[in-house]
């Protein structure tokens, strides 16, 4: 049942509502990763409601996995269309956990879900521009192939410029590349790869950071981050990078 947050941090016990009401105006209470606003709204059953980065409630054991997310599932974790979500593949992790970002219905590979909250933030926060590279099977002309690695705009908004590597091509005009982006704008690699003329025939996010895809691990499948993983991602999540 949602509940506003003033009541629900002062029912926990922290604090009371008058000081409640002070933390969320100072912003150091998310919600599911994001910063919450006074007059929100939760339900600690449900969400991940953090102080400071430490999650309230029933959420007190932290748990961050690695999932293998395959073509056709949606990163939500409900779908009013009924169509598979990623919250169905970790139903048995034993709390809650968000996924941290998106790929879309039609790609796959790795995707964080936690229910840490000061790691959501830091990966997520607008100014914490932690690089993602895919492997995407492309298909259109090879002199296209550095024009990707260019600066471009995309839906109005300069991205930085890409790393693409070139990987293998065959006499098709297909390219197997591996494109490592400074941002997460929507469904980015995709319109990048129209806007030179490509044509997408599988995307595949292989790295978050310094984290890399488990090859052992199958599509629809997950398992937990080790602490070296963890404190990897961390420090990659806590330096916050200027827009270039």
């Amino acid at each position: 049942m949602q509940e506003r947050l003033q009541k629900i941090l002062s029912g926990a016990g922290l604090c009371s509502r008058r000081a409640a009401e002070k933390w969320i105006e100072s912003g150091i209470v998310t919600v599911n990763g994001k910063t919450a606003q006074v007059g929100d709204r939760a339900d600690i059953e449900t969400d991940i409601i953090c102080v400071n980065g430490k999650p309230i409630g029933g959420h007190e054991e932290l748990h961050t996995l690695m999932l293998y997310k395959p073509v056709g599932v949606v990163t939500t974790m409900s779908d009013e269309k009924k169509r598979k979500n990623v919250a169905e593949l970790v139903r048995q992790c034993p709390v809650r956990v968000l996924p941290v970002g998106r790929l879309d219905q039609y790609s796959e590979g790795l995707l964080l879900m936690t229910n840490d909250g000061a790691l959501l933030d830091a990966l997520t926060h607008p100014s914490s521009h932690v690089d993602k590279t895919y492997e995407v099977t492309v298909r259109g002309p090879k002199e296209h192939i550095p024009d990707l690695g260019k600066r471009m705009d995309i839906d109005g908004y300069t991205i930085r410029p890409a790393q693409v590597k070139l990987c293998r091509s065959d006499a098709e005009s297909t390219h197997v590349l591996h494109i490592t982006i400074h941002e997460g704008r929507n469904r980015q690699i995709r319109k990048m790869c129209a806007q030179c003329s490509f044509r997408v025939l599988r995307l595949c996010r292989i790295a978050i950071g310094p984290l890399v895809l488990d090859k052992s691990l199958r599509p629809g499948h997950w398992r937990e981050l080790t602490p070296q993983e963890l404190s990897m991602l961390r420090e990659a999540g806590n330096r916050r990078n200027p827009r270039m």
